[in-house]
């Protein structure tokens, strides 16, 4: 019988399995030793008696805490999405995920820290903008892994996808449906958008086009840059396709073009960046570029764990392949337009 406490304990668990009470924490504490039907017992045990882990408590006594701290932007839809990939991932290995919401007011550095202080062991980083400085600090502090772009310091792991090829892949597409009027939406002068930038210019010019007027930069990656971004385009000439640096901004730029009664992809093409769940919506159905985030997921889980269970200490990088999947925000120009009619605002 559990004891006549308000809650049940760790001990209460260990009674009514038969097992004592060392074994029920390697269990809530996902160690190994354990066999599966012993785990089994006790986790159904602590269902039926209503036993939940003081975490708290666990925490000031362990010499490990096994929780990693992500940092990522929670109104970058893509963001989520690694994060919800990550969860699963840590669970697989016995790690426990706490989530630094970096917003407007709760800057990386701030959320960064407080992950700290919640004794995180190591840390994942979406898509940070952190000076290269800042990062290589973090990284000689505790295990870093950057996820989604490229850093070039040796204390820190990074996962990524090549943006350079992927917005090359989408300007591919593009010019073999017959574009050539191409102009992208740049997302200021971060890493990951100068990245996306420079990819968008050398395949132009692949391609023999020149990029002179052809960059207009929305200064960052939301909704609403994207918007003022089309606003400036229907000022003048339209071209045929748009190319933004992610999916946020297309989203911006579908949204006002489409109120002034802009075809799309009839009169002008317009593609995203990163296939997030906002762009697989029937209603915004645009065409844009994987990263793969579940695959992203899994290997930087494995590089921070490999750091803190086996001491690895040589660096990982890993760039995987982007993919461009297609969807129904772009076609063929039509026939005889190349720079399109200027409309008002």
């Amino acid at each position: 019988m559990a004891s006549r406490s308000s809650r049940p304990t760790m001990q209460d668990v260990a009674d009514r399995v038969g097992v004592s009470k060392a074994t029920v924490s390697l269990v809530f504490r996902k160690a190994p030793g354990v066999g599966d039907k012993t785990r089994e017992d006790v986790l159904r045990a602590a269902d039926d008696l209503g036993y939940r882990m003081n975490r708290a408590a666990a925490l000031m006594t362990a010499r490990r805490s096994h929780l990693l701290g992500v940092s990522a932007q929670i109104s970058n839809s893509f963001h989520a999405e690694i994060v919800e990939n990550i969860v699963t991932e840590a669970d697989l290995v016995g790690y426990e995920v706490v989530l630094g919401a970096v917003t407007p007011t709760h800057g990386e550095e701030r959320v960064i820290e407080t992950l700290i202080d919640f004794r995180c062991e190591g840390m994942l980083l979406i898509g940070p903008e952190l000076p290269g400085t800042s990062i290589s600090n973090l990284g000689n502090r505790l295990p870093t892994v950057v996820i989604g772009r490229r850093v070039g310091v040796g204390s820190t792991d990074v996962v990524r996808s090549n943006d350079g090829r992927g917005i090359a892949g989408v300007v591919d597409h593009l010019v073999e449906l017959g574009h050539e009027n191409v102009v992208h939406v740049a997302a200021g002068r971060g890493v990951i958008a100068g990245d996306r930038r420079r990819g968008f210019e050398q395949a132009m010019r692949r391609h023999g086009f020149g990029t002179e007027g052809a960059v207009l930069d929305a200064g960052d990656f939301t909704e609403e840059a994207g918007m003022e971004a089309a606003r400036s385009l229907l000022e003048s000439e339209l071209p045929t396709a748009v190319v933004c640096a992610n999916d946020r901004l297309a989203v911006g730029v579908l949204e006002v073009l489409r109120r002034k009664g802009v075809d799309i992809p009839g009169e002008v093409s317009v593609t995203g960046y990163d296939d997030s769940i906002l762009a697989r919506m029937g209603n915004v159905d645009l065409t844009t570029v994987s990263q793969q985030p579940a695959e992203q997921a899994r290997q930087a889980i494995q590089a921070v764990v490999s750091r803190l269970d086996r001491g690895r200490t040589d660096r990982v990088s890993k760039t995987l392949t982007p993919e461009i999947v297609v969807r129904k925000t772009t076609a063929a120009p039509r026939a005889g337009r190349h720079s399109g009619q200027a409309r008002g605002g």
